[in-house]
């Protein structure tokens, strides 16, 4: 089973995707966008930058969790990771990404 792209409307009529993989774990989070339009251009975005291992910036969150933020080539942040226990397990999440996004359908969910 591959991964897949879950498109919803968040709060105050705005737009977010989850990038999920086979299992339907969660791997990738947007950032909200404005319009539907603008998200679905960010989850092409996020299949065209997946592939470059640069554009993932690997992090540490205040009490030291690993996570990862899929970054565009214009430097903008296109999706951030859940924090991870290891260092090897966000390695792991960051290898997901890229095995899935690139070929993911999107699902749109209406009326969430």
């Amino acid at each position: 089973m591959s991964g897949y792209f879950e498109l919803k409307s968040s709060a105050g009529a705005q737009f977010m995707f989850n990038l999920k993989a086979g299992n339907h774990e969660v791997i990738l989070t947007s950032e909200r966008y404005a319009t539907k339009v603008s998200a679905e251009n960010g989850i092409a975005s996020v299949k065209e930058n997946a592939a470059f291992d640069e554009r993932f910036q690997r992090k540490l969150s205040k009490d030291n969790s690993p996570y990862f933020v899929l970054l565009a080539a214009n430097g903008q942040t296109l999706g951030k990771s859940e924090m991870y226990s290891s260092s090897k397990a966000m390695e792991g999440g960051i290898a997901s990404v890229k095995a899935n996004a690139p070929g993911a359908p999107t699902k749109v969910l209406e009326g969430k």
